[in-house]
């Protein structure tokens, strides 16, 4: 992902223009930055679904198979309303990032967030939530 440069790019909001004059996506741009490479977790949090399986996670509801510090498949299912291929195929995209976790207990699967994960999207998006300084005056 890093080295590619582009001649033209459709799209000026994920595009930024480089020292070098090389365009750079910005993706790469926040790798670049931040030393680490969180395309994957932004990916797999851009989908709605995946939001609210996220959100789920983190404050679920008492469910028919709760856990203390888990949760069901079925209960994400219930959630969701969606069938069991759609949320495999979630849980699979946010386990591939990093983002959660799973173990299968007997037929059932239970999931959990993995905080570190989500500590470390928070610190390298950090850099830009602080407003860049203002110019300093020539002195003359």
């Amino acid at each position: 992902m890093i080295g590619r440069s582009y001649k033209t790019h459709a799209d000026p909001v994920r595009c930024r223009r480089g020292i070098s004059g090389v365009h750079i996506d910005t993706f790469e741009f926040i790798y670049i930055l931040a030393g680490m490479d969180i395309s994957p977790q932004l990916k797999a949090l851009a989908d709605p679904a995946r939001l609210r399986i996220v959100e789920f996670l983190r404050q679920p509801d008492a469910g028919c198979c709760a856990q203390p510090d888990r949760v069901c498949a079925c209960d994400i299912e219930t959630l969701l309303g969606l069938s069991q291929p759609s949320i495999s195929h979630h849980m699979k995209i946010l386990t591939q990032a990093g983002l959660i976790s799973g173990e299968k207990q007997g037929r059932w699967m239970y999931y959990r967030l993995e905080p570190v994960a989500f500590a470390e999207v928070v610190a390298a998006l950090a850099p830009f939530s602080i407003p860049p300084a203002a110019p300093r005056a020539r002195a003359a």
